[in-house]
């Protein structure tokens, strides 16, 4: 590390990554520190079974096309695949079926429609139907999105099908959640539609064509190596295992004639250096960044950011991946995945994936009759340290047996491997976008103080890489004229 830089990025996940490279290329020296051994947060890799797989994030979304303009400017726009058109299953007390096709976050479009009745029964159906003919009256304005769907459609479609979609997705109950956040426009549309699957159905047709996510052949981990390499390309230093634990401004005059910027402390494990810059990007995750931001703001500014005790429980979201031999897993009995509805006997996991009937080029390098399958366990607010609690490769197997359809012993297995996924971000809950909105405010008060990552922008890495290019850009215009500290 050199002790003068432009700008500081705390943390090396794809966010900090994606604001270096914007700032590098617009001609700003940048230096990355990530705490972790590996940059990209939680789009990582593991290797199972002599097998390179993702560990996090496997897909992105496709909206405004954000993700998949900065792979095209990567080099990989060739190795963009859309997941197999199978779809995923949802399974609950009693039964399995595929999710049904006109839907969004599990609402259903058409709520007579054959495959919501297969899900949710003919009296399920039926309710869900009630909502194109009750009127529409708001005494209130309307966060709860759980609320929303049990008074519009009853209580087997929140139960069934939205709470196991927004579980698998923000690991969160639709009751928290934030409809605003999850599904900006939907109660706007219920308005102008005059119904909740009215509005569903407008959104849908609102929504680009082609499929909703996409990944990268190799997987996803593949961005961060092109990330990491466009950066080091461009002059990014890294500095890996190491952390920043506190910004200090730095007052007028000192350093050069009338420049402003920053001292940070920078922890790399063999003691504590100082780097100062002018600017300083905090991309870490959302409990460190409120850490540090409340230590560089002003006293003033500090007291607007909202209190720890108004932030939501974090996620603690554990993987389980099998690497299995099983011919009768070629037919891709249960699509691409399942879903699994609260209360659903005899399984531990919120959700499953098929990778190798998800992602063709998965199944294509692995040997005959040889599946990939990702489980997923724990909510928002379920905190256990790592390896405490952990599922067993007997209750792994267990699930997979159960929501595949499909008979699965320790002889079939040819590689097992868990991964954790602690303190992920502050959930899209009732009150989110407004606390976010008022740390941001906070931010902007201090001159060459950012902040970007998913507890920010919003899940997803769509989400994520768009708010941290455009802030890369807006922070480069603001140091673009100013003087430099070296």
């Amino acid at each position: 590390m050199t002790e003068t830089v432009d700008v500081v990025v705390a943390g090396g996940g794809v966010a900090g990554l994606v604001a270096a490279r914007q700032l590098a290329h617009l001609g700003h020296s940048v230096l990355v520190v990530e705490e972790r051994d590996a940059l990209g947060g939680f789009v990582g890799s593991h290797e199972v079974a002599g097998v390179e797989l993702d560990s996090g994030a496997e897909s992105y979304a496709t909206r405004a096309g954000t993700v998949a303009a900065l792979v095209e400017e990567l080099g990989l726009g060739s190795e963009i695949v859309t997941p197999a058109e199978a779809g995923a299953w949802v399974a609950w007390n009693g039964g399995a079926a595929p999710l049904p096709a006109a839907g969004l976050l599990g609402i259903p479009g058409v709520p007579l429609a054959d495959d919501v009745r297969r899900v949710v029964g003919w009296s399920g159906s039926l309710r869900a139907y009630l909502d194109r003919l009750m009127p529409l009256l708001r005494v209130r304005k309307e966060t709860d999105l759980g609320d929303i769907v049990r008074r519009r459609m009853g209580r087997k479609v929140l139960d069934r099908l939205v709470t196991p979609v927004v579980a698998g997705v923000h690991s969160a109950d639709p009751s928290v959640v934030d409809v605003h956040a999850v599904a900006p426009g939907l109660t706007q549309a219920m308005t102008t539609q005059g119904s909740l699957s009215g509005a569903v159905m407008a959104l849908r047709e609102q929504a680009p064509a082609g499929s909703k996510v996409q990944g990268l052949v190799g997987g996803m981990h593949r961005l961060v190596e092109a990330l990491e390499t466009d950066c080091l390309h461009y002059g990014v230093q890294v500095a890996k295992g190491a952390a920043v634990t506190r910004l200090e401004p730095v007052a007028a005059g000192e350093g050069a004639p009338d420049a402003r910027g920053w001292r940070v402390a920078v922890d790399d494990g063999d003691g504590t250096r100082t780097v100062t810059c002018r600017a300083v990007v905090v991309a870490t995750g959302f409990r460190p960044a409120l850490a540090l931001l409340r230590g560089a703001l002003d006293e003033a500014a500090s007291a607007s950011l909202p209190a720890d005790a108004e932030w939501p429980d974090p996620a603690s979201v554990t993987l389980a991946t099998l690497v299995v031999d099983e011919p009768r897993l070629d037919a891709a009995p249960r699509g691409t995945g399942v879903l699994v509805a609260a209360g659903t006997p005899g399984v531990g996991a919120k959700a499953l994936t098929h990778a190798t009937a998800k992602w063709a080029w998965l199944a294509e390098r692995l040997p005959a009759h040889r599946h990939v399958l990702r489980l997923s366990y724990g909510s928002r607010g379920a905190a256990a340290a790592p390896g405490a609690g952990d599922p067993r490769l007997a209750d792994v197997l267990r699930d997979a047996s159960a929501l595949l359809g499909v008979p699965l012993s320790e002889s079939d297995v040819r590689g097992f491997s868990i991964v954790h996924w602690h303190d992920s971000l502050a959930f899209a809950t009732v009150g989110h976008r407004d606390r976010v909105r008022r740390a941001l405010a906070a931010v902007a008060e201090t001159a060459g103080l950012d902040t970007v990552g998913a507890w920010v922008s919003g899940t997803g890495l769509a989400a994520t890489v768009a708010h941290a290019r455009t802030t890369g850009s807006q922070l480069a215009a603001e140091l673009r004229g100013q003087p430099r500290l070296d």
